[in-house]
């Protein structure tokens, strides 16, 4: 299955304005419903599904996977972590950000087929703005995002190491609203 086609068909269809999104729980219902009509009906699709269901009994970044969707047959299993930012906080929210990205890197260690991280946003700073240093450079610019990852603000107690290396590519639809989707 090749599920980045169907993630961009549903965003397609947002452009298009044939599905209203207006915070995150839309669209993760909204894309939970649109992947369980188009997919095979062998797939079975789940929301906020603790990992403990797939054996991972260690600790990771997050407990809970936004949309899994799974095959017991063919043993295929993908998750997806979902990111609609309303409140600002730029750079708090761009290392939550990250920190999906780590989560998806740390469940496909754990036997996943695919992984995706995809955020959706109508607030134009999370992807463009003047300063493009510190976390801002890896959602601003063609800045790859790997290795170390520091909390932006507060005390800065909290960091995480992303392994592979990605290149954040916004996706335009409609007025100031973007999304990217990255296949860990």
């Amino acid at each position: 299955m090749h599920l980045p086609t169907f993630i961009h068909s549903f965003f397609e269809l947002i452009k298009l304005q044939k599905i209203e999104i207006y915070n995150e729980f839309s669209l993760q219902h909204e894309h939970g419903l649109y992947l369980r009509n188009h997919l095979d009906s062998s797939f079975k699709i789940q929301f906020e599904r603790n990992i403990k269901f797939f054996g991972i009994t260690e600790k990771l970044i997050k407990k809970e996977l936004d949309i899994v969707i799974y095959n017991s047959a063919t043993h295929e299993k993908y998750a997806i972590e979902l990111k609609f930012p309303k409140n600002g906080q730029h750079p708090e929210t761009m290392f939550n950000f990250a920190k999906d990205i780590k989560f998806m890197e740390q469940i496909k260690n754990h036997g996943f087929t695919h992984t995706y991280a995809i955020t959706f946003a109508e607030d134009k700073l999370f992807y463009s703005g003047i300063n493009i240093a510190g976390i801002y450079e890896y959602f601003r610019s063609d800045t790859p995002l790997h290795g170390e990852i520091t909390k932006p603000t507060g005390k800065r107690d909290e960091q995480f190491y992303i392994n592979g290396s990605y290149t954040i590519q916004w996706n335009y639809l409609v007025g100031s609203s973007k999304y990217y989707l990255l296949e860990i």
